[in-house]
């Protein structure tokens, strides 16, 4: 039993160093073990509550998080103008990055009219690549809002088009009504960084943070937490050269 309380459980064998469990499991106090994290999302709010817990665990051993937001929540605050609603959400998302000890990066698109082209594509591996990222997380492409499968795809086409093929994990938010046919290969125990993660999420006031965790993160920690057998965890699947799954290359 004690094995499925340690940070992760994952379908694969013959993990390394550069693994979201082997990642988890370095010492960062080794420059050769220190790594950068850096996790794509659609909205602020979405990396918060897709996989804040592991991010503020990442960060908390000593590793660089960058949180690359594809919009700024421009038409997520219904009677604000897209800049008005643009700078309170941007001064949200910074707040929620300082406490999950993040360094937000701002990617420029407009929520609710994202787009997927050789521009928007070259313009995310050129922020992901400025990162010299060690593992990337986003959003899983399967998902009703289309934010979410545009942040999903142009990190999709960025690792397939990258030389270094950093670990890709796929992260679920409101899973059931936006993540769809989600079946994780990987688990983080968020037990120790559950209320940290709360409160990034809570920095996006404007939002409704207790109607984003009643959108089911509260229970999708408890349901992932039960998988591993801990109190908390958060869930992810793994892009590998063959496909999604939890084995190695």
């Amino acid at each position: 039993m004690s094995s499925r309380r340690n940070f992760v459980k994952t379908a694969a064998a013959g993990l390394s160093l550069l693994t979201l469990p082997g990642i988890l499991s370095a010492d960062p106090r080794k420059p050769s073990e220190k790594k950068k994290i850096v996790c794509v999302g659609g909205h602020p709010d979405d990396p918060e509550s897709g996989c804040g817990g592991t991010l503020a665990k990442l960060a908390s051993m000593g590793h660089e998080v960058t949180i690359i937001y594809l919009t700024t929540g421009e038409a997520g605050i219904p009677g604000t103008s897209h800049d008005g609603a643009a700078r309170i959400r941007k001064q949200e998302a910074i707040n929620a990055c300082k406490v999950l000890n993040a360094k937000p990066v701002f990617a420029g698109q407009i929520d609710g009219d994202t787009f997927v082209s050789n521009g928007t594509l070259k313009h995310i591996q050129d922020l992901v690549a400025n990162e010299k990222p060690d593992l990337v997380f986003t959003h899983w492409p399967i998902d009703s809002h289309k934010d979410h499968q545009c942040a999903s795809l142009l990190t999709i086409q960025t690792w397939v088009r990258s030389e270094n093929k950093f670990p890709l994990y796929f992260f679920e938010v409101c899973a059931g009504e936006q993540t769809m046919g989600f079946h994780p290969t990987d688990f983080v125990d968020i037990t120790d960084t559950q209320e940290q993660k709360r409160k990034s999420v809570y920095c996006h006031t404007s939002q409704d943070p207790p109607g984003i965790y009643g959108c089911g993160h509260a229970s999708m920690e408890d349901f992932r937490g039960r998988e591993l057998g801990v109190k908390a965890a958060e869930g992810f699947v793994r892009m590998t050269g063959k496909g999604m799954g939890g084995f190695s290359v």
